[in-house]
């Protein structure tokens, strides 16, 4: 496992500072145990203000200022907010959404990453930027382009290469047809010239294919900015991305917008973007989420390039919060985390939202309590703190299924007699999630597509809704090999084309789980395992399976919700409603027990998250989410907590302050 230090630091924008603070800043930063800025990113406009005409000075100003103080930067490819001169020589450049309607000028990640102007400007201001710094040695890396995703690109030039991608593809329109059972309204092809403009499609399986399509092409184009900067990176200089996620007020779950799993073969070092609520409403799962999904990317330690200091408002921190999130990171198998950003921005629109310096630019609290843990992991290390995980526990994700639930959700919320949002597959995904998280049961979360179940004892999938045969038949083997699995409702309903299977279901696992079903109802009143069922019920009819629990009232009191079944050396469960976490987290009690994996004697708001550092050391990360002091005792026979020096043996009682740390090392 690499040693380097642990990446600590900030998004720095001095083109947005109304005066010049260079000096300062790199001071202050320096005096706060950072090691690192992300620079030059949001700016294309100011790298070069006319067309042609290159300004890389107030670059040249923050490297100079930060070799003079032995810090790094990552420099940003600043592809993501084209400027005006661009947008007024090549209007269309901007990208076109399915209404028809193209984005007007202003704001970011609004152009059509695959116009052939605008990567003809972008590879110009690319080149240009990384060759005059790359051999400068404050570099220490770049990113390329920022939170990339296809922004709802329905232009001709994505529509064309989609049709080229259907023929590669799919071959002749008849199976092309076929696939998606386009004879229904009349929506078959003889000829491939007829293709229609996808905007009008009514076929959720083509739209669902298109998103495909567009996924790949956001792989595609950052893969194409990779090969640019590798002509000019030395070899100790990494590529990264911010991957982001699925936003609902905060990084939520998977990003319908990109295939991390798939574009993540751009980057040298996996890197993400993690936002999530604070105060009364900080739980860490946020935290747990992006840096489980984003550590499997390449199965290796990953940077945070992005998470809020303080932000909105109402993630203003309470005092230690700060501190307990950074290590919350580390805890998840990060080897760094950076602010967004340094300092909070004066004018236009992200005003609202505070940096770790407020916007007098003066040392405040929540920067003092960043310095007290950048001076703790200059003192212990990364060799200490980085630790490398080898979780028995994956839980599975789908982009496909993800894109089908959005046009066949599971349930739409009505509210005052309107259709509201949508419950659908992310719902499902962190239900299962959050409820693994909080029994303190670690998981991967990794890609169905890229899924080695060799790795694992147990499997969860939540609402695997488009299956191919490869992937019903990994499962299968998984289970009857001795491996233990546990599905949500409105799994294995459909194939790759979301053309939904013509047999019972769950297609393909029926006597894997012990169970099938030809129906499904809107709970109304029904109860499973005395709670609540909301929003969707499959009606299980058991063959061979165990009954956990069934419906309750009646009518539908003959058919089963919970069910375990023997299969092979394995177990698989299936879980037909969505029901309180209470209920699922006994599920995943008997799921952990079949598998042999023992739960620690805590629950949230007390988390342990485990590995090994550098030194081959097992180190557990706990922490407190509560305003309330909590205890465990520790079952480790000897452990000392790196932080305080303190030692403890097994059945000690282990106290942690409200919102603190311990990192406990064993041995």
């Amino acid at each position: 496992m690499a040693c380097e230090p642990v990446i600590f630091g900030a998004a720095y924008y001095p083109e947005y500072i109304p005066y010049d603070r260079i000096e300062k800043d790199i001071s202050l930063m320096k005096a706060a145990g950072m090691n690192t800025v992300r620079i030059a990113e949001s700016t294309w406009s100011t790298e070069e203000p006319r067309e042609g005409v290159f300004d890389f000075s107030y670059v040249d100003a923050v490297l100079s200022a930060l070799e003079r103080h032995g810090m790094k930067a990552i420099v940003g490819t600043p592809t993501y907010a084209v400027p005006a001169w661009l947008v007024r020589q090549v209007p269309d450049v901007m990208v076109m959404r399915k209404d028809g309607s193209r984005v007007p000028y202003g704001a970011r990640q609004s152009m059509d990453i695959l116009h052939p102007a605008f990567r003809f400007y972008a590879e110009r201001i690319i080149r240009k930027l990384v060759s005059h710094v790359a051999q400068h040695p404050a570099v220490c890396g770049y990113q390329i382009d920022n939170e990339t995703k296809h922004y709802g690109n329905y232009g001709i030039y994505a529509q064309r290469l989609f049709k080229d991608y259907l023929i590669k593809k799919f071959g002749s329109t008849e199976a092309f047809n076929q696939a998606f059972r386009l004879a229904y309204w009349s929506n078959s092809i003889s000829s491939w010239d007829d293709l229609p403009d996808v905007r009008g499609s009514i076929n959720g399986g083509l739209l669902c294919e298109y998103e495909s399509f567009l996924r790949g092409c956001v792989a595609q184009y950052l893969q194409w900015q990779a090969d640019i900067v590798n002509e000019y990176r030395k070899p100790d200089q990494f590529i990264t991305h911010n991957f982001d996620f699925a936003w609902r007020g905060y990084s939520y779950s998977v990003q319908p917008g990109v295939n991390h799993a798939e574009a993540s073969a751009a980057v040298t070092l996996a890197g993400t973007d993690i936002y999530h609520p604070s105060q009364d409403m900080l739980t860490g799962a946020e935290i747990a989420f992006g840096g489980d999904s984003t550590r499997c990317l390449k199965q290796a330690g990953y940077l945070v390039l992005e998470t809020e200091a303080q932000g909105f408002k109402e993630w203003t921190p309470y005092p230690s919060q700060l501190r307990l999130q950074a290590y919350s990171h580390l805890a998840s198998g990060a080897k760094g985390m950076m602010y967004w950003s340094w300092q909070s921005i004066h004018n236009s629109f992200e005003t609202y939202w505070k940096g770790l310096l407020s916007h007098d630019l003066a040392p405040n609290p929540a920067y003092e309590e960043a310095a007290r843990f950048g001076r703790e992991w200059q003192d212990f290390g990364a060799e200490k703190l980085c630790i490398r995980k080898e979780n028995r526990i994956a839980l599975v994700t789908d982009n496909r299924s993800l894109s089908a639930l959005d046009y066949f959700p599971i349930d739409r919320l009505w509210i005052g007699g309107e259709a509201g949002d949508s419950f659908g597959y992310n719902d499902v995904l962190r239900w299962m999630y959050d409820s693994l998280y909080e029994l303190n049961a670690e998981c991967d979360v990794v890609d169905i597509n890229v899924l080695d179940v060799s790795r694992y004892r147990m499997v969860i999938i939540p609402a695997l809704y488009c299956v191919s045969e490869a992937n019903i038949a990994k499962i299968r083997r998984f289970v009857e090999a001795g491996g233990v699995v546990v599905a949500s409702f409105k799994s294995f309903f459909a194939d790759e084309c979301a053309t939904v299977w013509d047999d019972a279901q769950p297609h393909g696992l029926a006597d894997c789980f012990g169970v099938s079903y030809s129906q499904f109802v809107a709970p109304g009143k029904m109860m499973l395992s005395s709670s609540p069922c909301r929003h969707f019920a499959e009606l299980l009819v058991p063959s061979t399976a165990e009954v956990l629990a069934r419906y309750t009232p009646c009518p539908w009191g003959d058919y089963a919700g919970l069910v375990r079944n023997a299969f092979g050396k394995g177990h698989a469960y299936y879980v037909g409603s969505f029901v309180s976490k209470d209920v699922l987290k006994g599920v995943f009690r008997c799921a952990l027990a079949d598998a042999g994996i023992d739960l620690l004697n805590a629950v949230w708001p007390l988390i342990v998250r485990s590995g090994k550092n550098a030194e081959g050391k097992v180190l557990h990360y706990a922490f407190n989410y509560s305003a309330e002091e909590a205890r465990f005792a520790s079952p480790y026979p000897q452990a000392v907590d790196i932080l305080s020096g303190k030692a403890f043996r097994e059945g000690d009682d282990v106290a942690l302050d409200a919102w603190g740390v311990r990192i406990l090392q064993e041995g």
